[in-house]
């Protein structure tokens, strides 16, 4: 941890940075198993504001792999590390205005409550998100052949598989993809 470090604030608050660009800024934050349908309900999402004229971006769990995280193993300890940094990189993007939209499984409570406390600290919205299905559907989906892999020992720690998810208690929003179209999902 550093310890020489000071926090260097800027001559733009907040608000001003609000007024300015004409919008508030906060994070949706889109959890669910694998295949459940985050980030396919994300990237509509973002599409459907940016067509608004609303300033957002999408942070996939995927994508941050390739670059940010790409450190980060599927252990507990990483997949902790990894809510964690997204967490402070979606408030950040807030922070400046932006709609953040986040698709992560984040299969632990405590990942989700760190990141939401995160954000309510810093008196930033946070919109969580439960994209659900059931596991014998996002098995059927599976589109990247995850579940197959894990079933067959190829994948360890695999959420709904080998490791748990726990669903949140009481989400802003909780959306059943297996019972919703993506349209009457964005909406």
């Amino acid at each position: 941890m550093s310890t020489n470090i000071t926090w260097h604030e800027g001559h733009v608050s907040r608000s001003e940075r609000e007024k300015l660009l004409g919008q508030k800024g906060l994070t949706i934050w889109f959890t669910g198993l694998s295949a459940s349908g985050k980030s396919t309900l994300a990237s509509a999402l973002e599409q459907h504001l940016l067509h608004l004229g609303l300033s957002c971006y999408r942070l996939d769990g995927d994508n941050i792999r390739f670059g940010l995280n790409k450190d980060l193993s599927f252990g507990r300890k990483d997949r902790e590390e990894n809510i964690r940094r997204i967490a402070e990189v979606s408030k950040l993007f807030a922070d400046s205005t932006t709609i953040t939209l986040t698709s992560f499984i984040s299969p632990f409570q405590s990942q989700r409550d760190f990141a939401r406390k995160l954000h309510e600290d810093s008196e930033i919205p946070f919109i969580e998100v439960y994209v659900d299905a059931p596991l014998e559907v996002v098995e059927k989906r599976d589109p990247k052949g995850l579940y197959k892999k894990a079933k067959m020992g190829e994948i360890k720690d695999f959420t709904g598989i080998s490791s748990p998810y726990e669903p949140p208690p009481s989400p802003e929003l909780h959306i059943r993809t297996d019972k919703l179209n993506l349209q009457e999902s964005i909406k």
